[in-house]
C-alpha cells in the first residue's frame, strides 16, 4: 500500500484491471487511474477518508505478521526432514468419505483396500486454498483426511512453515494453527479469544474476526477432540465476543456464523471427519500412503549407517504381503521396520523356538515392547539392561498406562491430561524413562500439558496386555470400569466378553484390540513376553478354548462381512491358520469347486480372508468355477477389492450378473478387469 502512489496513472490502469486485488488495494488503484497527474492528492485525500482501513493494514498488521511469522518459523520448523516430505506436497482431491471409512477401523480400511485409494485426481500443496478454476471462488471448509500415523500434523506443520516462508497461499495474510488437543482443554471460547490462543501477541483480534484480512483457520486433529460436534442441535451463536462451549464454538465457526470470513481447514482420521455435514465442506482431500519407493527411502533414512540392515528389513516387509500393505502408512512402516531391525540384531540371543521372523501384528507390537524396555533402539543402540531387572522397575508402571490406555480405548479417548494421569496412578516423574517416551509421548501446551499414545495401535497393543493381565485375576466385567457387575470367573469368559464387545461395536474401534488380545496367546508371543504376562504354563490351555469362541463366530456369520474377516485375522495371530492354508492350497491348485457353500462359513470367511492377503491373489483373483449366486453374494463386500477378477465358469445367471453390475457402480470398487 505503501508503495502504490508510486504509479503512474497508465501503470495504475494496468494494476487495475488485474483480478483478484484485495478490496483496500482496489480502492487506492482506482483512485490512483482516474486521477492522473493529481494521484498524489488524491491519495493523500482518500487516505484521510479511509484513515481506518489503511490503519489496520500499515500499522497494525505489518508488525504483527512479522511477529507471527517469527513465532511460526521458530516453532514449525523442527523435525521436518525433507526427503520424507515429497508425498505430503500432493494431495488426492477426494469427493467425500466412503462407506469403509465411515464404518471400519483405519487399520481395517488400509487392508481393505489393499493401501491404494480409488482416487485418479490430486491436488498440488501451494494450491490447496485456490479456486480450482477461475469461474469457481476459493474453498472456505476444507477436510484433510488420513489414517492414523499417515502424517496430517507433518502436513499442517510442512505448511505453516512453507507459508512464513512465503512458498504457498501469500494471498493469505494469518494462518491461526490450533490444535484438538489445545481446545480440550478450554471449557468455554469465543471467537475472539479463539484467535488470541493461535496469535498470543495480537494487539487487534476483533479486526481479523471481523473479516478485515484473509485469514486461514487450522484445526487439527478433530478425532482428538473430546466432544463429539453436534451440528443438529448446536446453539447459534454470531457474536465473536461471546463466550460458549467449544464444541459449540467449532461448529458455529464451520456453519459460518462466525469467522465467515476466514477459510477453515480440518483435518481427522476419516471415521471422525464424518460429523461433519458433507454439505459444509467445500473441498476434501486425503493424504495418499507411501508408494514403493517412498517406502524404501523412509526405511533406508531409519537406517542411514547401515544398509545392509535396511535391505534385510525392506526385504522381510516386501514378504509378506498384508505387513507391506499396512507399511504404507509411515507411523506403522517406523513401529514395523524398529521391531525387525531389532530382531535381526538380537534373533541369535533368543533360543530356536523365539527366533522367527515376526509377521504378525502381536509379534512386531512384542519385539516393539522389549525394544522400549530395554531402550535398544536401531537410532541409538546401547547395550540393554537384562529383561529382568526392566521388568521389575517398570511392570507397575506398564500396568498403569495399560489401563490408561483399555479405558481409554473404550471412550474413544486419544489424548490425556495430568489429571487423568493421576486418576489411573501415573507417577509423572516416571514418565521420562525409554519405556514411557516410546510409548507416551509428551506434548507441552500454553495452559496445560498432553500426553497421547505414539500411535494408536500402541494404544490398542497396551489395553490389550493390560486386559489379557487384569482378566486372569478379576471376577468383575473389566468393561465396567466402576467394578459393578455379574461375575465373569475365567480367563475365556472374559475373551469370549471382548470378542462379543468387539463384535458389537458399530465403530469397529475394537477390532485391532481383539487382534492383539488373541495374538498374546499364541506360543511366539508369550515366549517373547516371558515375565510380562501371567500363568507361564496356561496359555495352551486357554488358546485351544479360544480358538473355540472365534470359530463360533464365524459359525453365525452368513454374509461375509469384514467382521468375519477380522475374525480370520484373529486366527492368524493366534496362530491356528489350517483352515487359511487348506483354502489357499485349494486356490493355487484350482480346486475350491464344493469347498465353497452358505453353509460352510469357515472357508467362506477363510476365502474373504485370502483375497485381502494372499500372494495367490496379486497378480488375479481366480474364482472360476466355484461360485454360485448365494456365496457370491457374501462375497461381494471382499470382491469389490479384487483389482483382476476371474470369474469364468460358474453357469452364472441374471440375478448374480445383476449383482455384479450393482458392484461396478459402487464409489469403493477398485475392480480394474473382470472375466
Amino acid at each position: 500500500l505503501r508503495g502504490l502512489e508510486l504509479l503512474t496513472a497508465e501503470e495504475a490502469a494496468q494494476v487495475q484491471a488485474a483480478s483478484p486485488l484485495p478490496e483496500q488495494v482496489r480502492a487506492v488503484v482506482d483512485v490512483l487511474a482516474g486521477k492522473g497527474s493529481h494521484a498524489s492528492q488524491s491519495l493523500q485525500s482518500f487516505i484521510e477518508t479511509s484513515n481506518s482501513q489503511l490503519y489496520l493494514h500499515i500499522a497494525v498488521y505489518e508488525p504483527m505478521v512479522q511477529k507471527h511469522l517469527e513465532s511460526l518459523q521458530s516453532s514449525c520448523g523442527n523435525g521436518l526432514e525433507t526427503g520424507a516430505l515429497q508425498r505430503l506436497t500432493n494431495l488426492l482431491l477426494v469427493e467425500g468419505l466412503t462407506d469403509i471409512q465411515q464404518k471400519e477401523h483405519d487399520i481395517l480400511q488400509v487392508e481393505t483396500t489393499k493401501g491404494l485409494p480409488n482416487v485418479s485426481k490430486s491436488i498440488p500443496l501451494e494450491k490447496l486454498f485456490l479456486p480450482l478454476s477461475k469461474v469457481s471462488i476459493p474453498p472456505r471448509i476444507s477436510v484433510t483426511i488420513g489414517v492414523a500415523g499417515i502424517g496430517k500434523s507433518t502436513l499442517v506443520k510442512l505448511f505453516v512453515c512453507s507459508w512464513a516462508k512465503g512458498e504457498v497461499s501469500r494471498d493469505i495474510t494469518f494462518v491461526l494453527p490450533l490444535t484438538f488437543r489445545e481446545l480440550n482443554t478450554y471449557e468455554k471460547l469465543s471467537a475472539e479469544r479463539l484467535i488470541c490462543s493461535a496469535l498470543p501477541h495480537v494487539t487487534e483480534p476483533g479486526c481479523i474476526a471481523a473479516g478485515a484480512t484473509r485469514t486461514l483457520l487450522i484445526l487439527d486433529g478433530l478425532d482428538e477432540f473430546k466432544t463429539p460436534l453436534d451440528f443438529s442441535n448446536a446453539v447459534v451463536c454470531t457474536d465473536p465476543k461471546k463466550e460458549i462451549q467449544v464444541d459449540n464454538l467449532i461448529t458455529n465457526i464451520i456453519r459460518g456464523n462466525l469467522l465467515q470470513e476466514a477459510s477453515v481447514w480440518v483435518t481427522s482420521r476419516p471415521a471422525a471427519a464424518k460429523q461433519i455435514p458433507s454439505g459444509l465442506v467445500d473441498r476434501m482431500t486425503e493424504i495418499r500412503g507411501f508408494g514403493a519407493a517412498e517406502m524404501k527411502d523412509f526405511v533406508d533414512q531409519m537406517f542411514l549407517d547401515n544398509k545392509d540392515l535396511s535391505s534385510q528389513v525392506l526385504q522381510h516387509i516386501r514378504a509378506n504381503r498384508s505387513l507391506y500393505v499396512l507399511c504404507t502408512i509411515p507411523g506403522f512402516c517406523w513401529i514395523s521396520g524398529s521391531s525387525i531391525a531389532y530382531f535381526l540384531k538380537h534373533g541369535s540371543d533368543q533360543s530356536q523356538e523365539a527366533s522367527v521372523v515376526p509377521r504378525t501384528l502381536s509379534e512386531i507390537y512384542s519385539y516393539y515392547f522389549k525394544m522400549a524396555v530395554s531402550g535398544d533402539w536401531p537410532e541409538k543402540p546401547r547395550e540393554a539392561p537384562r529383561i529382568e531387572q526392566a521388568v521389575n522397575t517398570s511392570k507397575k508402571l506398564v500396568g498403569s498406562l495399560g489401563r490408561l490406555a483399555f479405558y481409554g480405548l473404550l471412550r474413544k479417548k486419544h489424548v490425556f491430561y495430568e489429571q487423568d494421569m493421576k486418576a489411573y496412578g501415573i507417577d509423572l516423574s516416571l514418565l521420562n524413562s525409554s519405556l514411557s517416551t516410546r510409548l507416551l509421548l509428551k506434548e507441552d501446551m500454553q495452559t496445560s500439558t498432553a500426553y497421547y499414545f505414539s500411535h494408536l495401535t500402541i494404544q490398542e497393543f497396551l489395553a490389550a496386555l493390560y486386559y489379557y493381565t487384569a482378566a486372569k485375576r478379576t471376577i468383575f466385567d473389566l468393561f465396567t470400569e466402576s467394578g459393578v457387575s455379574w461375575p465373569k470367573l475365567g480367563f475365556l469368559n472374559h475373551f469370549r466378553s471382548a470378542v462379543q464387545r468387539a463384535l458389537q461395536a458399530e465403530d469397529r474401534q475394537l477390532d485391532i484390540f481383539v487382534r492383539f488380545l488373541s495374538g498374546l496367546l499364541s506360543p511366539q508371543v508369550n515366549k517373547l513376553l516371558s515375565g510380562w504376562l501371567p500363568g507361564k504354563d496356561e496359555h495352551s490351555g486357554f488358546r485351544s478354548q479360544a480358538i473355540g469362541v472365534l470359530q463360533g463366530c464365524l459359525s453365525t456369520d452368513h454374509a461375509i462381512s469384514s467382521r468375519a474377516v477380522n475374525t480370520m485375522h484373529c486366527l492368524h495371530e493366534i496362530q491356528h491358520t489350517d483352515i487359511a492354508k487348506a483354502v489357499e492350497e485349494a486356490m493355487r491348485s484350482e480346486s475350491l469347486a464344493g469347498m465353497l457353500t452358505p453353509m460352510n462359513c469357515l472357508n467362506c470367511s477363510a476365502l474373504a480372508y485370502l483375497l485381502q492377503v494372499s500372494d495367490v491373489c496379486l497378480e488375479e483373483t481366480n474364482l472360476s468355477n466355484c461360485l454360485n449366486y448365494n456365496v457370491c453374494k457374501s462375497l461381494l463386500s471382499q470382491l469389490l477389492f479384487c483389482l483382476n477378477l476371474r470369474l469364468d465358469n460358474n453357469q452364472f445367471k441374471d440375478d448374480v450378473m445383476e449383482l455384479l453390475g450393482s458392484v461396478l457402480s459402487v464409489k469403493d470398487c477398485q475392480i480394474q478387469r473382470l472375466r
